[in-house]
């Protein structure tokens, strides 16, 4: 009998928020997206193992990714999220 199990993460867009990049100082448009990584078995996804969030910067000069704390994601959806 074969048991077929793994993980699989995937984003999600929440939209974009203002504000400074960290990395390269440019005020523009970040990208605030969520990863979720979920247990799987036989692909179907079963369990929620982990919940990450990412702001990306959209400089064509830095394209940096940068994780975040939820307290900080959720803060930065008060402030305004425009949806693409």
């Amino acid at each position: 009998m074969f048991l077929i199990f793994g993980f699989r993460t995937k984003p999600e867009a929440l939209g974009w928020v203002g504000g400074p990049c960290r990395v390269c100082g440019q005020n523009g448009s970040r990208l605030l997206i969520r990863e979720v990584t979920r247990f799987s078995l036989f692909f179907i996804p079963l369990i929620k193992v982990r919940t990450r969030y990412v702001v990306e910067c959209h400089n064509p000069m830095c394209r940096s990714v940068d994780r975040i704390s939820k307290s900080e994601a959720e803060s930065l959806m008060r402030g305004g999220v425009r949806t693409a």
